[in-house]
């Protein structure tokens, strides 16, 4: 006859190791399973401005990213069917003045022009924004038209900002029809919340 000795329970340093080696593989699984997100804000309107929300946005969705751009203020003129969007060096003295084109020995060296100067020069402002344009367009940078396509391909959901269309008296026919909603902070803050990564441009 045979007899088989009991079994002793486990010790609760055993417990222990066993609850914490399947605890490091859940959370294994759930960081696998898990899609990274990312919201931005974009309040600018300018043609230099105009750049880090879509490249950001495009390329984290390049990456499998879930993201939204909640576009408010002025940042609400890049979602404009009809994109005129313009640079000034004026309150922006980080804001190199460089030469895209002319003689070898100006062109590609800063310019150091006074503010003053600026404000009073007529067509600066145009001025800037066609040398902006001539040097992206030099160095491969695609344009705002271009990058925002790619984010409506790569399905990088496009927010309006309800009150910015109405302060501004805004009509919806202005804007593209690939605007994902139209809402307020109070509808966008929730998706926020959950985001793993939260910018404001």
């Amino acid at each position: 006859m045979n007899s088989t000795a009991p079994v002793a329970p486990p010790s609760y340093e055993e417990l222990d190791a066993w609850f914490d080696q399947r605890f490091e593989e859940k959370m294994k699984q759930r960081e696998a399973a898990h899609t990274p997100s990312m919201t931005l804000i974009a309040t600018k309107g300018t043609l230099d401005m105009a750049y880090p929300p879509f490249i950001l946005a495009s390329t984290a969705a390049a990456l499998g990213w879930e993201v939204s751009v909640f576009f408010t203020f002025y940042g609400l003129s890049l979602l404009k069917k009809d994109l005129d969007l313009k640079v000034t060096p004026l309150g922006n003295p980080a804001m190199p003045m460089k030469l895209p084109e002319g003689p070898s020995w100006v062109q590609g060296k800063e310019l150091p022009i006074p503010t003053s100067f600026m404000s009073l020069f007529p067509g600066f402002e145009g001025m800037a924004t066609s040398m902006m344009r001539k040097t992206m367009s030099k160095k491969g940078i695609a344009p705002i038209e271009e990058l925002r396509a790619l984010c409506i391909e790569a399905e990088v959901k496009l927010i309006a900002c309800q009150m910015t269309v109405d302060l501004f008296e805004y009509g919806k026919d202005e804007f593209i029809p690939e605007i994902e909603e139209w809402v307020g902070a109070a509808s966008f803050l929730p998706r926020a919340l959950t985001a793993d990564v939260n910018l404001f441009v």
